[in-house]
This record gives C-alpha cells, sequence and structure tokens, in this order.
C-alpha cells in the first residue's frame, strides 16, 4: 500500500508517479502488482498511465466517485479491485480493457444507468463482483461474458434475476443473497408478494434438459419420502419391547427368588438382569 500526501479537504490523497512506482510489486506468478488501496485517494491518479506494464492494480477502500475515460488505456490489466469507493458510473471505455478476467465493484454507488453496457466487451472475464451497489437490471451484453465463472449481485435492488444471467454456459458461481426477488411465473403473472431471498437457485423446468429434470423429480420425489420415514418407527411403540418392559418393572419391584450356581432359570422369567445377578453371586 503506498503512503501518499494528503491534500486536505474532499481532495484527497495525491498520487505521484514516485509513489506509484514505490508502491509497485512482483507477485509469486510474476505479475506487475501496484496497491494503493486504502490511502484516501479521491481521484484517480493519472500518472498511472505512465506505468503501462501493471497487470493487477488494487485502488480499492479509497474515495473514487469517477473513474476516468483514459482508464481504457491501461490495456494490460489483468485484475482490478475498485471495491467499497463511491463510483456512480463506469465510463464505456471500460470495455477496452479486454485483459480484465477479475473485476470488483463491489460496495459502491453503482445503479443500473451508471452500469455501462460496454463491461460486455470484457469477453476474457471470469470474476465480477457487483454486490452491495443499487443495481435493479443487468445490461443485456452481459449475456456475451462467456467465460464467466463468479458473479456476486447480492445486497441490491433486484426484484427479478435478469435473462441475460441465464445463458452464461460456464457459470458455476452465483451470489443473489439479499435482494427483493419474487419469482415470475410464466404465463406472467407475479407472486402475491416480494419475499426476500436468500441463495436462489430458481429454475423453470421448461429450460432443464431432460436428464437433469429427471435427477430433480427423482430427489424431490426422495426428500417426499424420508420426510414421511423418517420418524415412522416412533409412532407405536414396539409390541416386544413395550412387554419386556413392563414385565421387568414388575418383576424389579419385588424381591427375586435365591438361585444357586449352576441352577436353571425359572420358566417364564424374562428379568435378565437378576437372573444373571444371581446366578454369579
Amino acid at each position: 500500500m503506498a503512503k501518499g500526501k494528503r491534500a486536505g479537504g474532499a481532495k484527497g490523497t495525491k498520487i505521484t508517479l514516485k509513489m506509484a512506482k514505490n508502491a509497485l510489486r512482483v507477485t509469486p506468478d510474476g505479475k506487475q502488482r501496484l496497491d494503493l488501496s486504502n490511502v484516501g485517494i479521491a481521484t484517480f491518479p493519472k500518472c498511472l498511465l505512465k506505468l503501462r506494464n501493471i497487470e493487477e492494480l488494487d485502488l480499492s477502500r479509497n474515495k473514487l466517485k469517477i473513474i476516468p475515460e483514459f482508464i481504457g488505456q491501461l490495456s494490460g490489466l489483468r485484475w482490478l479491485d475498485l471495491h467499497s469507493n463511491q463510483i456512480e458510473q463506469l465510463p464505456e471505455s471500460i470495455g477496452l480493457l479486454g485483459s480484465l478476467v477479475y473485476l470488483n465493484l463491489c460496495n459502491n454507488n453503482l445503479d443500473s444507468d451508471g452500469l455501462s453496457p460496454e463491461i460486455g466487451s470484457l469477453r476474457n472475464l471470469q470474476v465480477l463482483n457487483l454486490g452491495i451497489n443499487r443495481l435493479n437490471t443487468l445490461p443485456p451484453t452481459l449475456a456475451t461474458l462467456t467465460n464467466l465463472t463468479e458473479l456476486g449481485v447480492f445486497d441490491n435492488l433486484f426484484t427479478q434475476i435478469p435473462e441475460c444471467i441465464n445463458v452464461l454456459p460456464n457459470l458455476t458461481k452465483l451470489n443473489t443473497k439479499r435482494n427483493p426477488v419474487s419469482y415470475t411465473q410464466r404465463d406472467g403473472k407475479d407472486s402475491d408478494s416480494v419475499k426476500p431471498t436468500g441463495n436462489l437457485f430458481l429454475v423453470r423446468e421448461g429450460d432443464l434438459c431432460h436428464p437433469c429434470l429427471e435427477r430433480c423429480r427423482r430427489k424431490k420425489l426422495l426428500d417426499r419420502s424420508q420426510r414421511k420415514s423418517n420418524f415412522s418407527g416412533l409412532i407405536l411403540p414396539n409390541s416386544v419391547a413395550r412387554g419386556n418392559q413392563e414385565n421387568w418393572r414388575q418383576q424389579t419391584t419385588t424381591s427375586p427368588p435365591s438361585f444357586q450356581k449352576g441352577q436353571a432359570r425359572p420358566a417364564g422369567d424374562t428379568n435378565t438382569l437378576s437372573f444373571m445377578n444371581n446366578l454369579y453371586a
């Protein structure tokens, strides 16, 4: 993390080229990483244009409200972390960062108008975090992110899951927690009320392939049968156990007879514990 000079007031910390160079590090896998996180930056440092070899840039936990158009000139970026700022809008030039595989925009002030459709040009993107913003829709161009494997849209204002998410072929992790999502029926009628959901995995049967649909149906039947049978043994007591229990209680309330070693067990005596104790006394 770079240590910059505070300019005072709303201007925030001013980052010079020398400071940026001093903050450069090489990651274990050989990437050029610049960490300028949590130093009070309010204006995106233009001096970064002179560091064209940066592959990873961390500007998280600052005071940035505007991402300038010239960010598109940092075409070598593969990893960009802008979480926990005050960003309200992304520039169209964000789409020029074609090498990006990781983009974190979590915990900002982005609404759906501020999320540029050019984000769909990031064809190499694998991880996209849009959580904790003010989004209620996503640009349809997001459907072109065919390499995307992880998407976070938690803590936003979605009342339904955007269709563009459903067509992402390689998506394996989707976080939609804490959105006011309601399930829209096929006939277009909304549910009676909008209820917050946690992990959301709502899929129409018609969108599933035949093997997946059969697997879901089998699991549903299995769950139902398990719910019915889980406590079936506790509905009525076992008749043999009940009889032995009553007999044992009766015999332990009276004095047991005396037995000699080697003596046979009396007929009808079901008190196993009493018999064994007396046999070896």
